[in-house]
């Protein structure tokens, strides 16, 4: 398997080479900017695997960038905040990140959990097909088709579907949920999968505008069902 490619956007610049020498030593080729305007142009040219983005960036801000890149772009994004407050990691997780750490954090947990965000896209590579209704899902593109028309969804949105697809019906918990989908859980994620599941049926009902997807199930999580 080629070398996967992780760019750390932080302007911190110990916590920058923290990362890059961590990274480096579990495999993977590593780049690095400081500045947020320069993260757009890089990731058009470059195409990294997986994105390290710090949100308080000089000239641009993390979540500024996160949104331009989701623009064109569903590449694996785990935020880096200072910020404690959960309505601040959340905005984060609207725009389309995947992930997000708060500082300080130890680089084991970083190197860690990029290693579940490529565990979780190599097993994509099975190209299994998921239909249900007007909905096809293909691990092996990593495209979601509804209604003949192509969904764009981020690789946690891509995840969160093909779990619920996968077994229509079932009632799935929020722990449960985040645990299929990233390969880890820790506190407070079972809140945060909500946002996830929110921005996947606003991309969802921009297709199927009549019919209802995901279900809540109070106090227990969510399920999908389709006609």
């Amino acid at each position: 398997m080629p070398t996967l490619h992780v760019l750390i956007v932080e302007d911190e610049i110990k916590i920058q080479q923290l990362l890059k020498d961590y990274l480096k030593d579990a495999g993977f080729f590593i780049s690095c900017l400081d500045r947020g305007d320069a993260v757009v142009p890089f990731v058009r040219r470059y195409t990294p695997d997986v994105i390290l983005l710090d949100i308080m960036l000089p000239v641009v801000d993390g979540v500024e960038v996160c949104r331009q890149i989701r623009s064109f772009s569903t590449v694996p994004i785990i935020m880096i905040t200072a910020r404690v407050e959960e309505i601040d990691r959340i905005v984060g997780l609207e725009v389309g990140a995947d992930d997000y750490v708060c500082k300080p954090f130890s680089p084991r947990e970083i190197v860690a959990r990029v290693k579940a965000i490529v565990r979780r896209l190599n097993c994509y590579a099975d190209e299994k097909k998921i239909k249900a209704g007007p909905i096809e899902l293909d691990e092996g593109t990593h495209q979601v088709m509804v209604n003949q028309h192509e969904l764009k969804l981020t690789p946690i949105e891509f995840g969160l579907l093909k779990v619920m697809l996968s077994r229509p019906k079932r009632v799935f918990p929020r722990k449960e949920l985040i645990a299929y989908v990233q390969g880890y859980d820790f506190e407070g994620y079972d809140r945060t999968v909500d946002t996830h599941v929110k921005n996947l049926r606003k991309k969802l009902a921009s297709l199927i505008p009549d019919q209802e997807i995901i279900y809540s199930v109070y106090g227990v999580g969510y399920k999908l069902q389709v006609d």
